[in-house]
């Protein structure tokens, strides 16, 4: 016998920010080069490491690079100060179609949290620049969940938890525009793990991550929900 749609409801969605609601003109490779130069280390020798690693916790990316936990942490301070520099200059704006897409998803019912891999200073200040404080009722960073960023489960769990807006795991639809992004949500146990091709990367590497959907931008996603719902 077939459920009844009310069932099948994705009453939780776990958007990611920079790439997938949040347009940053490159700001994180710019920032990340500052932070290398910052330790006297070659920005272009590590590059390739943060650009397959778009979507994983900052720190550990840092971590990975350069070895000992008190020069990730001096780069990681580095970084997030360039990025806020960057950001207080208007440098980052919402992509085409988010806001809209955030407050559809609010006004159906569902609630909706926004993640990152920057630490809490760096999504305030990107909050704030964008007029975004109270579009939501809960924002996640590493440190909300843990200490553990993508692509580990913690941050979609988190939202889980915290919300209590669902009561399984299989009502959440996750979107990002990483593989790590990918792997996060498929981790959890998402439902839908809807890749986004607006951000770091292009559709195979979602594919290959599980994504279940890949989309345009952020903008399809309340409709993929809705048909999700409907079958």
């Amino acid at each position: 016998m077939k459920m009844s749609s009310t069932n099948h409801r994705y009453d939780l969605v776990v958007l990611d920010m920079a790439g997938t609601t949040v347009a940053d003109g490159g700001l994180v490779e710019q920032a990340f080069r500052a932070a290398a130069e910052s330790l006297g280390a070659d920005p272009d020798a590590m590059v390739g490491h943060v650009r397959a690693t778009m979507g994983e916790s900052k720190i550990s990316v840092f971590r990975h690079l350069f070895g000992d936990e008190e020069r990730a942490r001096r780069a990681n301070t580095a970084f997030e100060r360039a990025y806020g520099e960057l950001v207080a200059q208007g440098r980052i704006a919402a992509l085409p179609g988010a806001r809209d897409t955030i407050e559809r998803l609010g006004a159906e019912g569902r609630t909706v949290v926004l993640t990152t891999g920057f630490a809490r200073v760096t999504q305030d200040a990107i909050l704030d620049a964008l007029g975004w404080r109270d579009l939501v009722g809960l924002t996640l960073c590493p440190a909300d969940a843990g200490g553990r960023g993508r692509p580990y489960p913690d941050l979609v769990l988190a939202a889980f938890l915290r919300t209590g807006a669902v009561d399984s795991v299989r009502r959440i639809a996750v979107a990002g525009d990483t593989s790590y992004d990918m792997l996060s949500g498929v981790r959890s146990g998402a439902g839908i793990v809807a890749g986004v091709l607006t951000g770091a990367h292009g559709e195979d590497a979602l594919r290959d991550a599980g994504a279940t959907q890949v989309l345009a931008s952020v903008a399809e996603l309340p409709d993929v929900i809705a048909r999700a719902e409907a079958s």
